[in-house]
């Protein structure tokens, strides 16, 4: 049973390895490389203002599942990390589709607001291509009922996330006035 587990183990964690490199690199490469237009007259303008949604969503699903695990609500806690995952999901999908057909916008602040927005800018990038690889660990761990490995991953993926998902709302809002 345990070189069964052990092989699973091994195959999802191949897999989430290969999800956490694409992710970003697909990501990245759309940031730095616009692509603008791929998907030719699709009207994408409304997606920042829904990928603004999808985090503020995440944020909500991310603070009650956490606040029902704590009070021994497990099927609760479950759903809400499902849907945590599902909103991340659709502004994962979102998000590239709009940087496939959207020119970059620049951020127009200046003085100290600019270097704030930047160093939030700068610190939501990394830690969302960090989160990937934790999310998943996280919810393998949870599936296949490594509950102990689950709780101790938990607590390092749950912070980052709300990171993610909280300054990912700053920064539409921030940058919202230049779109």
């Amino acid at each position: 049973m345990k070189k069964n587990l052990a092989n699973k183990e091994s195959f999802y964690m191949k897999i989430i390895a290969v999800l956490s490199i694409v992710i970003p690199i697909a990501v990245a490469f759309l940031i730095f490389m616009p692509q603008n237009g791929i998907f030719g007259d699709l009207e994408v303008s409304f997606l920042p203002k829904l990928h603004a949604i999808f985090n503020t969503a995440a944020t909500l699903f991310l603070v009650c599942g956490f606040l029902f695990v704590i009070r021994g609500k497990v099927t609760l806690h479950k759903i809400c990390m499902w849907g945590a995952f599902a909103v991340s999901a659709m502004f994962l999908v979102s998000y590239v589709i709009y940087h496939a057909q959207s020119e970059p916008t620049t951020f127009g602040g200046v003085g100290m607001v600019k270097y704030i927005y930047y160093f939030i800018l700068i610190t939501h990038i990394i830690l969302a291509a960090a989160i990937v690889p934790l999310v998943l660990i996280t919810i393998f761990r949870s599936v296949s009922g490594q509950i102990s490995k689950h709780r101790k991953i938990a607590k390092i993926t749950l912070p980052i996330w709300l990171y993610v998902t909280v300054t990912g709302v700053v920064v539409y809002f921030m940058i919202s006035p230049y779109y």
